[in-house]
């Protein structure tokens, strides 16, 4: 990458350490009943690269935690905003940073699609899998609360033709 696009792509230092996004981060956590979670392979060049995590990066001046994740989503990894509804927030607050997970449903399916170079795989991963990956560390630290607060996945379709079950 040759620089920052954006005044917000830069990094801030202060006590609690260095963090990406001068007005803040965020990230979409896109949650398919059938599918489970949307996550993204992150490039080796890329902080803490080679891990797992979530498609998102650092806020532009004024926006919202909400519609910079989804921004994020849909550069990274094509995730259609009208495809995913709002489920909820989770933010970790350091004082002069903030990261926002922004939880979401996909309520209309979609193909996640490798839409820059920040991405060396997404996939959707069953919620009783994603910890078993070499998750990005601070992903992995909010993993478990943010599991508990997602609605159940379904199982595989039942054979009688009547939709998805729960396993």
């Amino acid at each position: 990458m040759a620089g920052p696009r954006d005044p917000g792509d830069a990094w801030v230092e202060g006590d609690a350490g260095k963090f990406w996004g001068r007005f803040g981060s965020a990230g979409l956590l896109v949650f398919d009943a059938g599918r489970g979670v949307l996550l993204q392979h992150r490039a080796i060049w890329s902080h803490h690269g080679g891990t797992w995590g979530l498609p998102g990066g650092a806020l532009h001046e004024g926006e919202s935690p909400v519609d910079g994740a989804l921004r994020e989503a849909w550069e990274e990894a094509g995730v259609p905003r009208e495809n995913v509804e709002l489920l909820f927030t989770s933010v970790y607050d350091v004082g002069y940073w903030s990261y926002t997970t922004v939880a979401v449903r996909a309520v209309t399916p979609f193909e996640a699609t490798i839409s820059d170079p920040e991405s060396l795989a997404l996939e959707w991963v069953p919620k009783d899998e994603v910890a078993e990956l070499p998750l990005h560390p601070s992903f992995a630290a909010s993993w478990p609360g943010l599991n508990v607060r997602l609605p159940p996945g379904f199982g595989p379709l039942d054979t009688r033709g009547d939709g998805p079950v729960f396993s």
